[in-house]
């Protein structure tokens, strides 16, 4: 047997320089289209860097190709829940389940308002169900709909959205990655949460206070004619009722109930289709192309919505774009990136080289704060190179426990640490599980929506700032626990 060789910081760096290096070429020669294949072939030209630091190093071939699929078979789950996305977008375009939200959400909100309201109602929504991912499919969805229809910048609304769902996927204790990060720490989940609102409910409040302010600035003189001219349009395509609500708020309950997301929203995607056939006989027909028997019609432009890019043509051009339904087919580059990261992810874990690069930074983290910095850039860089937010939280989680223990912390303060880091920077990397997924639902590219996620962005600062100012820091010689407000 070959003996193995532990790798020298520069082996375990060589790998990400490169990913880096062909990355920014790639946006320099491709921009926004990047994602439509370069990037792929980036990560697996990584992956192949990182393969022969492994052999170098004296692993075999069997040990790197059981790490890559024991890292594509941990993202098997998200990538079923994207596909089952991409066909209930489809089916709830065909129903008219997101022509009515936008119709109705044109009407109820106003313009210099929007961008706030969207991230409460993402931040309840997401709260509720546990599951950002779901609610950015579902009520994200629409809410961008609303947002496009009333002239709004698609980025920025994105973000707005992405801040509110992932604050509730935070705080909710339905969430995954909040039942992660307590049983990687060693606390409970209920006293992660309490701990967590010190630093959460100030980032929140904070983004909403941009968002609100910067809503009255755009002009709206325009808005409230285009307004008028996309509701005639929907009206004219779509048999409107109060009725089609009933599916996102059947898709909600289950998701609340605790059903798991992929049955939870497939059942989704096939009662869209069933309200397409009773609701849209018109639209149904325009989508198949076929007027001799409504059955056959019914059939075809249903298995397209669920399948395949379709078209809901209006009189309207400007909202043409905005009625597309992407079906399944439409979410494929976006599980090619995820599976390419995953084998990226899994070459640099089968010889320890993401181990080698945080174990120097752990090096130098000497006080409370550097120490929780050390872990926010830990999970940051879990998210970049293994391109999940589970390993971002689960591998620094092992890796700093000890440590914070050594140090006198109690486990919450990393827990804490490990979700204002782990879980909300995982949307912000485009090849990321969460990054790709969320723009391939959306539409709209991560580095488009990034800059405007401002509570993903505020969220590691202000763990590091509460960190450095010794602000609710508890220790494991503290009399009392505090009690978050």
């Amino acid at each position: 047997m070959t003996e193995k060789k532990k790798a020298t910081l520069f082996q375990a760096l060589l790998p990400i320089l490169v990913l880096i290096a062909l990355l920014t070429l790639n946006v320099t020669v491709f921009g926004s289209d990047a994602i439509g294949g370069a990037n792929q072939i980036v990560l697996l030209l990584a992956a192949g860097v990182a393969g022969l630091v492994a052999w170098q190093l004296g692993y075999g071939y069997t040990e790197i190709n059981t790490s890559i699929v024991k890292s594509i078979s941990s993202a098997m789950s998200a990538i079923i829940i994207l596909l089952t996305i991409g066909s209930l977008s489809g089916t709830w375009l065909l129903s008219g389940i997101v022509p009515a939200m936008i119709y109705y959400g044109i009407k109820i909100l106003n313009p210099t308002i929007f961008l706030f309201a969207a991230c409460i109602v993402s931040a309840i929504v997401s709260l509720a169900t546990g599951s950002s991912w779901s609610t950015i499919a579902t009520v994200g969805i629409a809410l961008l709909g609303i947002g496009q229809a009333l002239d709004l910048p698609a980025g920025v609304v994105a973000g707005a959205i992405i801040s509110g769902a992932y604050f509730g996927d935070k705080m909710s204790p339905l969430s995954d990655t909040t039942n992660l990060a307590p049983a990687m720490a060693g606390t409970d989940l209920f006293t992660h949460i309490r701990y967590m609102a010190y630093t959460t409910v100030p980032s929140l409040v904070i983004t909403l206070i941009i968002f609100l302010v910067w809503g009255f600035t755009f002009d709206t003189t325009a808005v409230q004619a285009d307004s008028d001219t996309v509701l005639r349009a929907i009206e004219a395509s779509f048999n409107l009722s109060p009725l089609l609500f009933i599916v996102p708020a059947i898709v909600i309950f289950m998701i609340v109930k605790r059903v798991p997301a992929a049955p939870a929203l497939l059942i989704g995607a096939l009662l869209g289709g069933i309200f397409a056939v009773i609701f849209q006989p018109q639209v149904i027909n325009q989508v198949s192309g076929i007027d001799d028997s409504y059955i056959k019609s019914s059939f075809v432009a249903v298995m397209n919505a669920l399948s395949t890019t379709i078209h809901v043509q209006t009189d309207n051009a400007q909202i043409n774009d905005l009625l597309t339904g992407k079906g399944m087919y439409g979410m494929l580059n976006t599980v090619w990136l995820i599976i390419c990261a995953m084998i990226f992810g899994g070459v640099m874990e089968s010889c320890g080289l993401l181990k080698r690069i945080a174990d120097e930074i752990i090096r130098f983290a000497h006080s409370t704060g550097s120490l929780v910095t050390s872990t926010a850039a830990t999970c940051l860089f879990f998210n970049v190179t293994a391109s999940d937010q589970y390993m971002a939280i689960a591998v620094p989680g092992r890796m700093y426990a000890d440590t914070y223990r050594k140090r006198g912390l109690k486990p919450e303060v990393l827990s804490r640490t490990l979700e204002d880091s782990g879980t909300v920077t995982s949307v912000l990397v485009p090849w990321n599980t969460c990054g790709a997924t969320q723009a391939g639902v959306l539409g709209v590219a991560t580095a488009v929506y990034a800059p405007y996620t401002f509570f993903c962005m505020i969220s590691p600062f202000m763990t590091v700032l509460f960190a450095y100012l010794n602000i609710k820091i508890r220790r494991l010689d503290d009399k009392q626990e505090d009690t978050a407000p």
